[in-house]
């Protein structure tokens, strides 16, 4: 038994050791790159100020091209625009706008908007603002070339709060929908644009809670007809998420940022008592990067045994009262759905995404088709299933009658609803 013991020290102590290797050099590799990024986010500042008189929910208030991204078949643009916090209050939403090169069909172009995934609060972490942004970074890859050749716009949120002054609404699904929202009527507000009344949503991750909970709010935008809404690995239903993951390296990922987020919508939500000692001295400086960038340093936190939370935030009657609130309510939805999930991804746990779909299976209004694909991470579905999605948002699009999968057996078993 001693053996075992010192074996297991040993083994604990080359993890440590290894992981700190990784984050010196990580840290020595970045620190050239870190002072080019923050010129360039010096260069770019006056941009995202906002203006003296409030702007009107998807108002354009500015555009300009991003010279250094290479958009094949269209040409892409930062914007920033009016949109409003959850309280109906004023704010300002940056994001990108992509137009293709081709002439514009009559009626103008049909509009897809695009959610993005868990970045990180800090400035140099939002989608527009990028240093040297490439197709890959911006989860582009793929799809994106072929809705530039189907003669789509998009509309790409970087949600109130990143890149601009203000709080941030981290899965609090009324903030996103409004920002995904206004994004689209800024497109039109846009007129080289083209963009019509038309649209689609389509989001990864923490975007594919935005893109499906644009849909629960789309009455915010009457002017505008949603046509449906895909997803990859969708955050949505947040209870069983955190249930599955509050004590595992996910839980550092996402933690911070709802720990700075929630808040400010629920300003009883205890954090003492929730968090445990590392995650209550470091969280908000952790949101405030970029998750991309912290990577080593939160691998580090794990492999010296630090747990995010103390325990299952959802036996905190408070934290679960709230991720029920912001959890995704198909029965608000009244347009059809798509999602694709990978059985081996580890974030958003396949088992919650089988939950979805066996609710939206049972809900009264949309029709749900899901696309189960194996072997391909967390990152990288939206890459993998864009095509798909893309395919499947064609068609919506055309006015083809949505497929069904509901007849079809899910290959894993739905989570516990109750967390």
């Amino acid at each position: 038994m001693r053996r075992t013991v010192v074996v297991l020290a040993c083994v604990g102590a080359v993890v440590v050791l290894v992981v700190a290797a990784v984050v010196a050099v990580v840290i020595t590799r970045s620190s050239t790159t870190s002072r080019d990024d923050a010129r360039f986010q010096e260069s770019i500042a006056s941009f995202y100020e906002s203006p003296d008189t409030p702007a009107a929910p998807g108002e354009l208030i500015r555009i300009e091209p991003i010279d250094d991204l290479d958009v094949p078949g269209g040409t892409a643009y930062r914007m920033l625009y009016g949109t409003q916090r959850p309280d109906g209050s004023p704010a300002v939403s940056s994001g990108m706008l992509i137009v293709p090169t081709a002439p514009a069909p009559p009626g103008g172009r049909p509009v897809l908007a695009w959610s993005h995934g868990t970045l990180g609060f800090g400035d140099e972490c939002t989608p527009s603002r990028r240093y040297h942004p490439t197709m890959d970074t911006l989860d582009f890859t793929n799809w994106l070339p072929s809705v530039m050749a189907r003669g789509w716009v998009v509309a790409a949120t970087d949600y109130t709060g990143l890149g601009t002054a203000g709080d941030t609404y981290y899965l609090i699904a009324r903030s996103e929908a409004q920002d995904v929202l206004n994004s689209v009527r800024a497109a039109r507000d846009h007129a080289p644009a083209q963009a019509s009344s038309v649209y689609a949503t389509f989001g990864h991750s923490q975007g594919g809670h935005a893109a499906i909970g644009t849909a629960m709010f789309a009455d915010y935008a009457p002017e505008l007809r949603s046509v449906g809404a895909a997803a990859a690995a969708p955050a949505a239903l947040l209870g069983p998420l955190f249930s599955e993951q509050w004590n595992t390296f996910v839980a550092w990922g996402i933690g911070p940022s709802v720990a700075v987020s929630w808040p400010v919508v629920y300003p009883d939500l205890p954090l003492e008592g929730v968090l445990g000692d590392a995650a209550m001295s470091r969280y908000r400086s952790l949101a405030d990067g970029c998750i991309t960038d912290e990577l080593p340093e939160l691998l580090l936190e794990r492999a010296e045994g630090e747990q995010f939370f103390d325990s299952d935030p959802m036996q905190n009657p408070d934290w679960a009262a709230a991720a029920a609130d912001q959890a995704i309510d198909l029965s608000r939805v009244d347009v059809p759905l798509f999602v694709v999930q990978s059985l081996a991804d580890t974030v958003v746990l396949p088992n919650t995404t089988a939950l979805l779909a066996r609710t939206a299976c049972s809900a009264p209004s949309p029709e749900s088709d899901v696309a189960w694909i194996g072997q391909v991470a967390h990152q990288d579905t939206a890459k993998v299933g864009g095509l798909v999605a893309v395919d499947w948002l064609q068609d919506r699009f055309d006015g083809v009658p949505a497929p069904n999968s509901c007849s079809h057996p899910s290959p894993i078993a739905p989570a516990d609803p109750t967390g």
